[in-house]
């Protein structure tokens, strides 16, 4: 019997690795030269939008970006699975840093406090499109200057929602966790794996790579709207 598959619509290394952690065997789906200026797949934060509905209107707009053009193709109909992350600080969606001044400045921001982490991730086939939300809270210990700085130039923060990513260095920030360690990182699993049962996926096996060897990497699909 054939494995089921989906596709992950991600650039994201750290949600391959947890999609892997749980045994969900996918392709990776990418997006070349597409657009997004329609607001409904804007990454921009709307006016008057709270950091849930961010959150989750843009994985929906990525599942279901991904399963339009896969309807348009002859291909595997797998679902599309998609997710986002955003932290919320006193009601702010606070998304990636624009660059290594940005990123001091939201790290001082979150130094000696707490804010939220949502993440979203959505599973599309065909016209059907559902979600499920992860909020997490983490508290910061009191940040040095000199700490951040240091932070900032190893790279690190500058691809990660709220300029960190608790599974690396920034680590050592985090005094506590209240939530989904996992929806932390960027892919809530235990959500995942609902919305998969709800699609009629055997639920996610525990102990990740197969037995013998390791698992190659997932094939690439990369498609463009004009394809």
């Amino acid at each position: 019997m054939i494995e089921p598959r989906i596709y992950l619509a991600s650039r994201s290394p750290r949600r391959r690795e947890l999609l892997t952690q749980i045994g969900v065997r996918f392709d990776l789906l990418m997006f070349r030269g597409g657009t997004r200026e329609d607001q409904e797949v804007s990454e921009d934060c709307l006016p008057g939008e709270s950091p849930e509905a961010y959150v989750v209107r843009v994985a929906r707009a990525k599942a279901r970006f991904g399963a339009d053009l896969l309807k348009r193709r002859p291909l595997v109909q797998h679902p599309v699975l998609a997710a986002d992350t955003t932290l919320d600080v006193d009601g702010e969606v606070i998304a990636k840093p624009r660059d290594t001044a940005h990123a001091e400045a939201i790290l001082a921001r979150l130094s000696g406090r707490g804010h939220r982490v949502l993440t979203a991730v959505a599973l599309a086939r065909g016209d059907r499109l559902e979600h499920r939300l992860s909020i997490s809270e983490v508290r910061f210990r009191s940040l040095a200057t000199d700490e951040i700085r240091r932070y900032v130039q190893t790279g690190d923060p500058m691809d990660k929602a709220g300029a960190y990513g608790i599974q690396g260095r920034a680590a050592i920030f985090v005094e506590s966790i209240s939530g989904s360690h996992s929806g932390i990182v960027g892919l809530p699993l235990c959500e995942t794996a609902l919305l998969l049962r709800e699609f009629g996926y055997p639920r996610a096996r525990g102990g990740g790579a197969p037995p013998r060897g390791a698992r190659p990497p997932p094939p690439t699909l990369i498609l463009t709207p004009t394809q």
